[in-house]
């Protein structure tokens, strides 16, 4: 595994795109690891610090993907260095997406991610820019459809992404309408838990949560977590966090997710981040849901969770750990071995599963369907690695292996 992964991460990525906004300071990067299948896919994502190596990274971390959710393409991302809270982020997207128009349109394939929202974002700059959909270069490159067949695909994906979730199973509680972009990510972070308890034993109902982070995966992973009837006690972000050892109620935590702001946590109890950070690590908890930004778990934090009892890791974030190495560094090779750790592949192909479903011909067009497949997904991915080893640790490291022998 070692000698596979090595030459997955020093392989060159075949094409990179680099953008210089001309009206800003805004810059960005689209990496294409490989056209493996004709074309390659992954989100755009924006941010302050944004670097080439992270978007490479990213790439490389989505094509490992696709080898668990379909279809079998490579990965990419995008990644554009801008304060997406600037109130000329609109019209940067917007060049942003004229600008690749050409490789949007031929061969790769891309949504929505960090601070760029898929269906509000995403979908209607592309159609500004006479894209078809923010996928039209998969279904060029690599199902190499036209006519009535591609003009299907494009309505499905369409209508798919930003289908109102009326499921009463899925739906979360409160006043505000969700799509099935806003929550699959974290629907699917949430079932690779529930689904890690089933097939290596033990039962989700009071398992203790720790969440890192409060956007739309974080915050949706945790929902469907207490609905599940896991115990939030945790939650820590960018401005802050919560705490409460005995545990947030379903209504109370369904009520922080419809009460974000621009994808942060808002209560008048947040303490200060400084303040969380310093207590939210040792407070006791069986599951850890890293979903904020990548990079951000130190050796510390691990140390002192598994101290207090951590059983299990889904990574809601991609490339979590604070790591120099892409994939498999001394930290998530630590909690690999001591813990249960689902990696990003598995535990967040929410959104790539569903763009993959949504791209078949003879599928059912409602939320459930969809939300089924995404789950069933994840189940399976976890049930081949624990075929192969079912001890609980080494998860990650046998799931790393299965992939990259798809890939090789």
């Amino acid at each position: 595994m070692e000698r596979l992964l090595n030459e997955f991460e020093q392989k060159k990525a075949e094409i990179v795109f680099e953008w210089q906004d001309t009206e800003t300071s805004a810059k960005g990067w689209i990496v294409i690891n490989s056209l493996r299948g004709g074309a390659a896919a992954g989100g755009t994502r924006m941010r302050i610090g944004v670097t080439r190596n992270e978007v490479l990274a990213l790439a490389k971390t989505m094509e490992v993907k696709f080898s668990v959710s379909g279809p079998d393409i490579g990965g990419g991302k995008s990644g554009i260095d801008f304060d997406p809270r600037d109130p000329r982020k609109e019209e940067v997207l917007k060049r942003w997406f004229k600008a690749a128009k050409p490789i949007l349109k031929s061969y790769y394939g891309t949504g929505g991610d960090m601070n760029v929202d898929e269906v509000e974002e995403v979908i209607p700059f592309c159609k500004e820019s006479d894209i078809d959909f923010p996928l039209e270069g998969i279904i060029n490159g690599h199902f190499n459809l036209s006519g009535d067949q591609k003009a299907k695909i494009i309505q499905q994906l369409t209508t798919g992404v930003p289908l109102n979730v009326t499921d009463k199973k899925l739906l979360p509680e409160g006043l505000k309408k969700y799509c099935v972009g806003d929550l699959i990510t974290g629907y699917g972070v949430s079932e690779s838990v529930v689904h890690f308890y089933n097939i290596y034993g033990g039962d989700i109902e009071g398992k203790r949560v720790i969440i890192q982070g409060w956007g739309n995966v974080a915050a949706t992973a945790a929902y469907y977590l207490a609905q599940a009837g896991a115990i939030i006690v945790g939650i820590i972000d960018k401005n802050g966090g919560l705490i409460n050892k005995e545990g947030f109620t379903f209504k109370e935590v369904a009520k922080l997710l419809e009460n974000r702001s621009s994808n942060f946590l808002e209560d008048k109890n947040i303490k200060s981040f400084d303040a969380i950070n310093n207590e939210i690590w040792s407070i006791g908890a069986e599951i850890f849901v890293p979903a904020a930004a990548s990079r951000l778990v130190q050796a510390s934090h691990l140390e002192k969770m598994i101290a207090n009892k951590l059983e299990v890791i889904s990574c809601g974030a991609n490339v979590p750990f604070a790591d120099k190495e892409i994939f498999f560094g001394p930290i998530a090779k630590k909690a690999d071995s001591m813990i249960s750790l689902i990696p990003d592949f598995i535990s967040n192909c929410g959104m790539a599963r569903t763009f993959s479903y949504l791209m078949e011909t003879e599928i059912k067009m409602d939320d459930f369907a969809i939300f089924e497949s995404v789950s069933k997904t994840i189940y399976e991915a976890l049930l081949e690695s624990n075929k192969i080893n079912n001890q609980k640790t080494n998860l990650a490291r046998t799931a790393f292996e299965i992939a990259l022998k798809k890939l090789n």
